[in-house]
């Protein structure tokens, strides 16, 4: 099994749901004593908000490319970023890198169209929500998402960094999130697609009445796939 470079700690508490999936599927598929090969790279996320806020993408993009290249020299034999956000500079980590990186957008545009829907609604961070790389690349894969409205994108953005980045959950939040939901179902989504890593400790299949796709979960199984875990437990 290949050694995954993991760009994480933006926030740390969604890197720790990465770290946790990716290790309780090693485990159960490997079984004994094996967990997953991860290289893992935590930047101070004080740092990632602060050029997000001032619109720096260049800077963040920058940044990123530094640390994939030091997972690389590391020993990382592919690469991915545990953030739906960042993924706004995701060609900047692939230009900086010679190994794969695995991008979180087209696992999740897979996932959607194996399902057998198209349509799709997207919460995130009002980056992503906002701006048009993360719909841009679904429809590209065949997928169609339909973001909330204004006050819909502010109280989800509002409670992504105010709370769930710290750790914290409410029911006040869980209920905000599910009105949302059901107005995004609507206005015609036949899915959720929960594209904020950390929307995953409020959110579950429970909340909606519509498939939900959980990018974390999502991203870790394409990535144990793409480091051969499969061919991992044939050889077993």
């Amino acid at each position: 099994m290949k050694t995954i470079g993991v760009l994480g700690g933006m926030s740390w508490e969604s890197t720790l749901e990465w770290y946790r999936l990716a290790n309780e599927r090693v485990s159960a598929e490997l079984g004994g004593y094996h967990s997953a090969k991860i290289l893992l790279d935590s930047l101070d996320f004080a740092e990632i908000e602060e050029l997000q806020s001032a619109g720096d993408w260049d800077g963040a993009g920058r940044l990123l490319a530094e640390h994939a290249r030091r997972l690389e020299a590391g020993g990382a034999e592919l690469v991915v970023l545990c953030t739906n956000t960042m993924h706004l500079v995701a060609r900047e980590i692939e230009d900086a890198i010679s190994v794969p990186f695995l991008n979180i957008i087209d696992a999740t545009a897979a996932a959607i169209l194996g399902s057998g829907i198209d349509t799709v609604g997207l919460l995130g961070t009002a980056f992503t929500m906002e701006q048009d790389f993360y719909r841009d690349r679904l429809a590209a894969g065949g997928v169609t998402a339909i973001v909330p409205g204004e006050a819909d994108r502010g109280a989800v953005h509002r409670i992504i960094y105010d709370e769930l980045v710290h750790g914290t959950t409410t029911e006040e939040s869980r209920a905000a999130y599910r009105g949302v939901i059901g107005r995004l179902v609507e206005a015609g989504a036949e899915g959720i697609i929960l594209g904020c890593t950390e929307i995953e400790l409020l959110v579950s299949q429970q909340d909606s009445p519509v498939p939900v796709f959980p990018t974390t979960a999502i991203h870790v199984a394409a990535a144990l796939d793409a480091a051969g875990l499969g061919a991992a437990a044939l050889d077993r």
